[in-house]
């Protein structure tokens, strides 16, 4: 079961291209902080941008420099479902502990096509999945019943879930209809505290990019139950947790980032542009709040 802080990474861009070199010293960073786990090509690594030799490429590395020390969770979202199950091969191919798979978007399929569309992959390739639901960006939402009864069908494949719905309630959803092994990770910082009192293991976050040690410590408090520490630490957070999405995300992590290491460009791909004045405030604000500048 995967658990604690597993920061969604940045796919870092320099001159418009793929910064690989930035992305192992990203890699590389995220580990020694205590990252227990690392996302390469969700949402917030731009995937919507990529090719899908570029996509490929950005897994392949993330592994690569992963070395085994921890696991790589490979975002493999589409809403072609061929197109998913091209990437859920190749990252199996390369080394993959999970695939991260993103409810389709734009489509809009009912809940009887998302059971088509997961089951379809989780019959040709055995991959474990980790659904996620994040219905404000993709207009389609993974219904708890939905979910369970993707894990009744496929229990080996369907391992677990990163819910931005932002419903709490869901944790108990999930946790009654499936059991407790079925590892639920927060999809959103700011929630990440109740999230886990509520019954989840961890967050896949946007925050960690930039604080990953402090997002580990956090986790690391909520897993020994010292509720006191925790909130301590949520609070330290908190102002950033928001100012990462001050703007379209992910402008403010990057812009956060090339303000913490002069290694990366605050460089995004379009339609995303660099992130505007009022968020770029924020979030120098919260990194000062956290201790980070």
């Amino acid at each position: 079961m995967f658990s604690g802080s597993i920061p969604a990474l940045v796919t870092p861009f320099r001159d418009g291209a793929f910064d690989e070199q930035a992305f192992r010293r990203l890699v590389d960073w995220q580990i020694e902080c205590g990252s227990s786990a690392l996302v390469p090509c969700g949402t917030t690594g731009e995937n919507s941008t990529l090719s899908n030799a570029e996509h490929h490429r950005v897994i392949e590395v993330c592994i690569e420099q992963a070395a085994g020390r921890v696991p790589v969770i490979a975002g493999c979202g589409s809403n072609d479902t061929t197109n998913a199950l091209l990437h859920m091969n190749f990252s199996k191919k390369s080394g993959a502990a999970a695939a991260l798979v993103v409810a389709p978007y734009y489509n809009k399929p009912s809940q009887e096509g998302l059971l088509a569309h997961f089951s379809y992959l989780a019959e040709h390739n055995d991959l474990p999945i980790i659904l996620y639901n994040v219905p404000g960006r993709t207009v389609t939402d993974l219904q708890p019943e939905t979910v369970c009864e993707l894990a009744r069908r496929f229990p080996e494949t369907f391992i677990g879930i990163k819910d931005a719905s932002g419903d709490l309630a869901r944790v108990t959803d999930h946790r009654t209809g499936i059991g407790k092994d079925f590892c639920q990770l927060s999809g959103e910082d700011e929630l990440a505290l109740p999230y886990n009192a509520a019954g989840g293991k961890g967050c896949i976050s946007v925050t960690a990019n930039v604080a990953p040690k402090l997002c580990a410590e956090f986790q690391a408090a909520c897993a020994a139950n010292d509720l006191l520490l925790a909130r301590e630490l949520n609070d330290k957070l908190y102002p950033l947790h928001y100012a990462m999405f001050e703007d379209s995300s992910p402008g403010p992590c990057k812009y956060a980032l090339a303000q913490v290491h002069d290694w990366i460009e605050n460089e995004l791909r379009l339609p995303l542009v660099p992130c505007n004045e009022a968020a770029r405030k924020a979030v120098d604000e919260a990194l000062v709040h956290a201790g980070l500048l």
